[in-house]
């Protein structure tokens, strides 16, 4: 792929997995993304995130959970409003009254959820497993028989018995579940046993099976990134991978690492991620680290001497794909670790210097890093 630059030694991992011809994209960035501690979108936000999710080419939104408000409602609804290519969601409990809020909302999926692994089942729902089992049975029944595409989950799935989510998801595909949502709701799994874990559901079943990975040890997309190995057709991502505790899989990542390494299609504009990123750090007020991979101002910046030096001679020595693949631009930073080559790059087109000149200036500039931490352009120019 053009502009690409990772390992070949990927490449028998990709021939010997079970993608599918085509993976599609959930984003719960208004739903689980807004669950994030301290952040609350206004109205004019959702619209304008939902908006721009739809024209980088996310094929669901998942917009909220209608029945926490009739403001809730009513957004999810003007979101649905706005015509967008993207089918819109809306996140059920296995009750009647949250399903006749996403009703309301006018909808095109309903997301129904109920949690299966005892935990869950004994000290947080206070229910056997026979009653949940009823309670999705149920909800499945009344989501289909408004006509509507139904995803169901088992929360907590994977902290369940394997056998207990081959009966619930087997059963609801008989009622007529759309979807299969596999929830790593605690981020407890890791990569290899959530392979096998869709490699058995897989098994068992013939409706697209979804990833939803929580980020708490990590491994969020290295999870998704597992689980679409296996077999899944779908994941659940949000921007900046914004989400309870540490998270949710990042729509930036996910994406591009499916799309880079694995050569999977998704149908995200990958050059409009570094702005759909800047959008959600703005409404979200939640300022994303310089390293944060792919749209983090330092995935393609260049200090180190070596560093710069090799980008400036061939891009791939230090890049493992172009920065305009993302919306991002290369940057070459000056600092205690620059050398003669970045500071060279910079001056020429303003300067004619030698290299003793050159090696001058480096000198200077790593003198003014012991009292100064960042260096920016002007001080460069005022020590040529």
């Amino acid at each position: 792929m053009d502009g690409v630059f990772v390992s070949d030694l990927i490449k028998p991992i990709r021939e010997r997995s079970r993608f599918a011809n085509r993976v599609y994209v959930l984003d719960t960035t208004l739903r689980d993304g807004e669950q994030t501690p301290g952040v609350c979108f206004t109205l004019e936000e959702k619209l304008e995130i939902a908006k721009k999710l739809d024209a980088i080419g996310v094929d669901v939104i998942e917009a909220g959970f209608p029945v926490n408000s009739e403001d809730e409602t009513n957004t999810i609804k003007m979101i649905k409003d706005m015509g967008l290519k993207a089918k819109i969601c809306g996140l059920a409990r296995c009750v009647t009254g949250d399903i006749d809020a996403c009703l309301k909302a006018n909808v095109d999926r309903v997301h129904i959820f109920i949690a299966t692994s005892d935990i869950h089942l004994k000290y947080k729902l206070r229910m056997d497993e026979e009653k949940a089992f009823e309670g999705a049975i149920s909800a499945t029944d009344y989501v289909k028989a408004h006509g509507l595409e139904c995803e169901f989950s088992c929360e907590d799935a994977t902290r369940t018995p394997v056998d207990r989510l081959i009966k619930f998801y087997t059963s609801v595909e008989e009622h007529g579940a759309d979807y299969h949502n596999v929830p790593d709701t605690v981020g407890v799994m890791e990569p290899e046993s959530m392979y096998d874990l869709i490699t058995t559901l897989k098994k068992r079943l013939t409706k697209p099976i979804s990833m939803h990975c929580h980020n708490d040890f990590g491994l969020a997309v290295a999870n998704t990134l597992a689980g679409v190995k296996a077999g899944a057709g779908q994941m659940h991502v949000t921007v900046n991978g914004l989400g309870e505790r540490a998270g949710n899989a990042s729509l930036e990542q996910a994406v591009t690492a499916l799309t880079a390494m694995y050569g999977v299609k998704t149908g995200i504009k990958l050059n409009m991620l570094k702005e759909m990123s800047k959008l959600v750090e703005r409404a979200s007020m939640i300022k994303l680290t310089p390293n944060y991979p792919i749209v983090g101002d330092n995935s393609f910046a260049h200090e180190a001497g070596i560093h710069v030096h090799g980008v400036l001679a061939k891009a791939e020595s230090y890049e493992p794909l172009t920065p305009e693949m993302v919306g991002q631009k290369r940057r070459i930073v000056m600092g205690k670790h620059t050398g003669k080559h970045a500071v060279a790059n910079f001056v020429k087109e303003q300067y004619s210097l030698n290299d003793e000149q050159i090696r001058s200036v480096v000198d200077r500039v790593r003198c003014l890093t012991i009292n100064k931490k960042k260096i920016t352009e002007n001080d460069v120019t005022a020590i040529v």
